[in-house]
Order: C-alpha cells, then structure tokens, then sequence
C-alpha cells in the first residue's frame, strides 16, 4: 500500500505513473500509488529497532558478564566490549561495499540480519549451557577473589566470541544499508515525499532512541534478574520477527539499481595517479580527460556534472592526463570506423572523478578528529558500569537499579537535547550567526566534543569521591554518576547528528553510502583507540615498581580510575583544539562550487548548475 498521507493526493491528480528511478521486486518500474512510503518505510524502522536493541543490549551489561561469570579481569572485559562495539561499527564499511556492488540494500538488510540472528543464538546458548561458562568463584565477594576464580577455558571463550562477532557482523551488514533503503521508499523529486523523507529520518533517530531505552531498562533487567539466556532469546525472538515482516513488505518495496562502490573510484584514482607519476601534468588543465570528454567518447557518466578543478592534491589529477600511446589508438580506431570506446582508453579517470576524491581528502582531517569522542562513550558501557556496581544503587526499600540501567540517564540526555536543540539553541543561535540551521555541522561537532571533555571531569571527579567514601567505609549513591552520562548523551545529540549532516552534505555525488560508513568508522576506530589506551595504560601502570598503585583493577577501590579519565580529559581537550584548527580552515563544498560559479540546486542530489 501506499502512504496513507499520499492516497488524497493521489487520488485528486490520479497518478498512477510508474517511476522512472525505483523498480518493484519483479524487476519492473515501481508503480507510485502502490509502492514505497510510510507502509514499507515502517517495516524498515522495525529492523533498525531491533539492530540498537540487539547491540546496545549485549554491550551494556557485557562487562558484568564477562567480570562475574567469565572470571575476566576488568581491563580484558572493558577491551572485550569496545572490540565489539568497534567490529559492528567498521564492518559498516564492508555492508555497504557489499550493497553498492553485489547484493543491493534489500538483500543486504536481509542476509545480514539473519546472520545477526544466528550471532545471538549461539550467544544465548554460551550462556545457557553450563559447560560453556567456567564454575562459580568460591569466594566471590572475598578478598581472594580472583584467586578462588576458574579461568574459562579456550573453548568457552571461542563460543562467546563466535556468537560475539557473529552478531558484530550482521549488525554491520545491516545498519549500512537500513538507512539508505528506507530513504530509497520516497521519491525526492515528488514535493510531498520530499518532506516525508526528512521526517522519516527524524523517525529512524526516534526508533534508533527508543531501542536504546528499551535495551538499557527491560532488556537490561531480564538479564539480571531473570538470566542472559532470556534476554538473548529475547532478542533473537524480536530479531526473527522483524526479519519476517520486513521481507512481507517485499511486494510494496521499491528498489535502485546498483551503482558500483565509490571503492572502486578512489581505488582507480590511486592506482591511475600512481602509474603516471612520472609523467608532468600539461599546462594547460583543458587538456585533462574530463565529464564532456566522456560524454562525447559515448561513456556513461552515471549523471554526473563536470567539477571545478581545485588547487589541492594536484598529484591525483595525473590520473586523468591522456596518455599519447592511448591516444593514438583511440584515433586509429576512429579511422578505421571500429566501435570502441574512444577517450575511455586514454585516461582511467576523469578530472571530476579525480575532483572528487580530492573532496573525500579534504573530508578526513574531520573524520579523524571526531574519533576521541566515541572513545569517551566508550566509557559509558566499560569503567562507568563498573563504577555502578560498586555503588548504593538502591531505589527505595526494595528495588536494585542494574547497573547497566543507568545508561536510561544516557538515552534520555539524548532525547531531551534533541527537542531543547531545535527549540531554543537554533532560534538564539540564527541571531548570533545568522545561520537559518543555526549552528553549521562542524560547529555543532565542536560542542559535543567540548561536552566530552567536561564529562570526562565529571567522571574523574566522581571517581575521586567515590573511591575516598569507600576507603572511609561508606557507599555513595549511584546518582553521582548521572552528571558523566548527561554530558556524553549531549555531546552525542550533537556530534552524531553533526557528523551524520557533514559527512552526507560534504560528500561527493554518488557517494553516499560510502560517506555513511565514514562517519560510522569514526565509532569504530574511537572504540578500538579505547581498547588500546586501556592496555597501553594497564601495561604500563601494572608494571612499575615502588609499590605505585594501578589504574585500571579489578577491585576499583585499588586502582586509580579517576587517574584515567583524566588521561581522556587531557587527550580529548588536545584534540578539540586540533579539530577548532581544522574546522576554522575547512571551506564547504557549497561555498567553494559558488566562487566557481557554480550552485547546488536545492533539495535535488547535489546537482550542479552553472551560472
């Protein structure tokens, strides 16, 4: 069916034309009236709800897990989580490669979430099966306690990982694509789809929300009360029914052809650039391939519209210099009158392609700068649950809040600064900057990164206070933790949705996809940053002598985890000086194509209009 909000529409101008972009699932031009909107945009969140349940729910309470039942130290277990988190996150970058060249979205959704499923499954059984779990510690709260622990054994620790990586894998295969494919439901060129298409964003950041909340309050809660068994199982169970409605929605689906991977472009570039490194660029920057060469050599330029030539990375633009070898044959060829393909032998790439490689450059001095804040979040689901658990989490007489549930704090800073952002920050922010967004994409990247830094105070601060009340024979309450989730959950209100609006903005025509698993591998690399941060300084800080106490323990009353974040505090208030220095000399695409004369026209796929 189509949207609900369309059928008026439709009904009064009677469209019932088939489309000229978008194809059903037999292969043949999707009908408008009977295809894509809300109905099969729906069924696509679902999917995303259940990809956020399914990784937030396993990799907030990991750590207790791993700490209580696997008999892991507390830095191997921090490790193991952000490995997780960071292996989800970069195999984004392998769905998408897999969606844009081979299977297409659709398909991709569905293999990957099936294979997540499987992931979950053999996790549910890891904790299920009693010989998949080392025995209990026979003295668990002790002061022997890491004595009286079983090591688990290789294989128990091979099941949990399979499962582990297992659901790592579909969760990249699938969150690559969910976006894309449900943005694929709505017809940019149509006014009202056009608007329902940026609402269906704010939805998938609302459904993204509400699996988030889910996982940290009830999926958190049956883990602790009612056993990991149950609430893995949940998950496959809730995972195998949204696979099977999104593949009802199958006839109603509308679906792109596939476009190749940008992989490939960069890749031709590189190779081309590299191959004639020798040779000197010409004098005169006409003489390089470029689009109307293409064109008038018969190519298919994939719609594509001829770039301004800019003066960075000039070495790449040898990949579009004509070579004369190639050139001769070409016109040996249009003198004979053989079909071929003209121009196409003398150059790999064009200067646009070349043009737009340089643009994806220009974007990774920003890329790497956003790293240290996913390194900071990292913390939220390591050091701040292990934090938790040595505080009074009573709430009232009777209930226990989980320690994996104070994340609620986290997801719920999200959902307030979004509303607060668009409400009162934008409207003070257009008087200041006269930006009708109110603040640009790198600037609101600014002040989440400047939101990690103080919450990383905050958390060394609590530390401190919390490990001298415990020394002194008192349990502080749980809420003094609320200020370090706050800050983190704000600065990511800010820096996801600023990096997610640089990156698809910034990015070159055609490479959407690719952009996407950009930005995500900035979650994945600051993850694993954390990883090696924390061996780096359990390495270092367990190995000195004169009786110098470690930072990173099993027992937190014994080490000094106040002492680390503020090692984060100092290594994420350098690099928000870094990323101000690169934002305040990055000049965006929009600008730099209107001083050559050139404009995007509005709300269209980064088309190019010369004045």
């Amino acid at each position: 069916m189509a949207d609900h909000e369309s059928l008026p529409q439709i009904a009064a101008e009677g469209k019932t034309t088939t489309m000229k972009e978008a194809w059903d699932y037999k292969g043949r031009p999707a009908v408008r009236a009977s295809s894509g909107g809300w109905s099969s945009a729906a069924m696509i969140l679902v999917v995303e709800l259940n990809e956020r349940l399914t990784t937030l729910g396993v990799a907030v309470n990991l750590v207790t897990y791993l700490v209580d039942t696997m008999h892991l130290g507390g830095a191997a277990s921090a490790n193991a989580v952000t490995n997780f988190l960071g292996a989800s996150f970069m195999l984004c970058l392998l769905g998408g490669f897999v969606a844009d060249t081979y299977l297409g979205r659709y398909l991709t959704i569905a293999i990957f979430t099936a294979v997540q499923a499987v992931g979950m499954c053999i996790l549910t059984v890891s904790t299920a099966a009693p010989g998949l779990r080392p025995p209990a510690c026979a003295d668990p709260t002790g002061p022997n306690h890491s004595s009286s622990c079983v090591e688990p054994t290789g294989t128990q620790l091979g099941v949990l990982y399979l499962g582990l990586y297992l659901t790592a894998l579909g969760t990249g295969g699938l969150k690559s694509s969910v976006s894309g494919f449900g943005s694929d439901q709505f017809d940019e060129s149509d006014g009202g789809e056009r608007r329902s298409m940026a609402r269906f964003f704010s939805w998938f950041f609302f459904f993204i929300s509400i699996g988030s909340l889910l996982a940290v309050t009830v999926l958190v809660y049956v883990q602790d009360h009612l056993g990991r068994r149950w609430g893995y199982g949940a998950c496959v169970a809730t995972i195998l029914v949204g696979l099977l409605l999104f593949l009802a929605g199958t006839p109603m689906y509308r679906f792109k052809k596939l476009v190749g991977s940008p992989l490939t472009q960069i890749a031709a570039v590189t190779a081309a650039a590299w191959r004639k490194r020798a040779m000197a660029l010409p004098s005169d920057p006409a003489m390089l391939y470029d689009v109307d060469d293409a064109v008038a050599a018969g190519e298919d330029v994939k719609g594509k519209h001829k770039m301004p030539r800019t003066k960075q990375c000039r070495f790449l633009e040898r990949a579009a210099i004509v070579e004369a070898e190639a050139e001769a044959e070409a016109a040996e060829e249009e003198g004979s009158g053989s079909s071929g393909s003209g121009k196409k032998k003398w150059a790999a790439c064009t200067l646009t392609d070349v043009e737009e490689v340089k643009q994806v450059l220009r974007m990774l001095p920003t890329w790497a700068t956003t790293i240290p804040f996913w390194t900071v979040y990292a913390q939220m689901t390591t050091f701040s649950v292990s934090q938790a658990q040595a505080m009074d989490r009573r709430l009232g007489s009777s209930f226990e809040i989980p320690a994996g549930s104070l994340a609620v704090f986290f997801v719920g800073s999200i959902l307030l600064t979004v509303p607060v952002y668009d409400r009162l920050v934008v409207p003070l922010a257009r008087r200041v900057t006269a930006n009708p967004q109110g603040l640009s994409p790198l600037q609101r990247i600014s002040v989440g990164l400047l939101l990690s830094v103080l919450a990383m105070v905050a958390a060394a601060l609590t530390e401190h206070a919390r490990r001298t009340a415990s020394l002194a024979g008192t349990t502080p309450s749980v809420f003094l933790l609320v200020p370090q989730f706050f800050l983190v959950g704000a600065g990511e209100a800010f820096t996801y949705v600023g990096q997610l609006d640089f990156f698809l903005r910034e990015c070159p025509r055609g490479m959407k996809t690719m952009s996407t698993g950009l930005f995500l591998s900035t979650l994945s690399l600051g993850f694993f940053f954390s990883t090696a941060i924390v061996s780096a300084v359990h390495a270092v800080t367990t190995s000195g002598a004169g009786g110098r106490r470690p930072w990173l323990t099993d027992g937190l009353d014994q080490g000094s985890l106040d002492k680390f974040y503020w090692l984060l505090a100092t290594i994420s208030a350098v690099n928000l000086l870094a990323f101000v220095a690169v934002a305040r000399g990055y000049v965006y695409k929009e600008k730099r194509l209107a001083e050559a004369g050139i404009h995007l026209v509005a709300h269209d796929d980064d088309v190019l209009v010369h004045a």
